[in-house]
């Protein structure tokens, strides 16, 4: 931002995989200047023969934080569009999570996001032009079993957004939130991962994370995979949102997430409860 010209850099957090990668291909391809960013920086060396500045970020570290927004705005001036899409999906029963596991859930999706969001704004007010995309969910409008800590930080994202939007507006800065429905990226494979075992032999959940962990892969590879898409889809989201002169405030992505969001809203609780009786074993009930 040498002559007057705002900052069009796109910082974008969890490059490794899925949608930060395809986000940081996409965009860089269509000439935006974009600094694509994971944890482990040889995970994302490739993108730089894609048209990208690599960068080291761990949005649980608040070092690795500030020399990242340090280093865009050194070169470019100012952040001018943050990628808010690192984070991961803590799946099962709400009883046998381990704490230490919550807290991780919560630093790596809210609390990261969060702060890179607080220190990338300034220099956006500055220049009166900026761009925050939050990485959200269609988990962040609705809640299913066994998921409860990943729901409850897309659930946050939405409301953090929502206050955001209106605190920022006025400096010239859009606050946007993608709420994906199933992605083939390798969030299966973490969530399934990230399913605790059975506290001990007789464990009231044992039947219930073994369903869990069936339903998660059927989501993505069984007759629901056929609803599935690229994270290409949300890279192009993420896209028509920047480019925008007035974006949506939402975006959602994926025929499944616009007929499960539906779904959600118009039910009743126990409407909802019913419905899911039929897709996942209830803990206590089981034969």
């Amino acid at each position: 931002m040498t002559d007057g010209t705002p900052s069009k850099a796109v910082l974008i957090t969890g490059c490794s995989t899925g949608i930060g990668r395809a986000t940081a291909e996409h965009l860089a391809a269509r000439g935006w200047p974009v600094w694509a960013t994971a944890r482990r920086v040889e995970t994302i060396r490739d993108l730089a023969a894609k048209g990208c500045r690599i960068l080291a970020c761990d949005v649980c570290d608040e070092a690795s934080m500030r020399a990242a927004v340090a280093a865009v705005e050194e070169t470019d001036g100012a952040v001018g569009v943050l990628v808010n899409n690192a984070g991961y999906g803590q799946e099962g029963a709400f009883e046998e999570v381990p704490l230490d596991r919550i807290r991780r859930q919560f630093e790596t999706n809210v609390i990261g996001l969060a702060r890179l969001t607080q220190l990338v704004l300034p220099g956006m007010r500055k220049q009166g032009w900026g761009k925050i995309v939050n990485v959200s969910s269609m988990g962040g409008k609705l809640t299913l079993p066994g998921g409860a800590f990943y729901h409850a930080t897309k659930h946050a994202v939405e409301a953090m957004s929502d206050a955001l939007r209106f605190e920022v507006r006025g400096f010239g800065v859009d606050v946007i939130v993608v709420e994906p429905g199933p992605i083939r990226t390798a969030f299966m494979d973490t969530s399934i991962a990230a399913v605790p075992n059975a506290l001990g032999a007789g464990s009231p959940y044992e039947g219930f994370n073994a369903a869990l962990k069936a339903k998660i892969r059927e989501a993505y590879e069984g007759p629901m995979g056929v609803f599935a898409v690229g994270p290409e889809a949300v890279a192009k989201a993420i896209e028509r949102a920047i480019t925008a002169p007035r974006p949506k405030t939402r975006y959602v992505v994926t025929a499944a997430a616009h007929l499960l969001m539906a779904v959600r809203r118009w039910l009743p609780d126990r409407a909802f409860d019913l419905v899911l009786t039929t897709q996942f074993p209830s803990p206590g009930r089981q034969a």
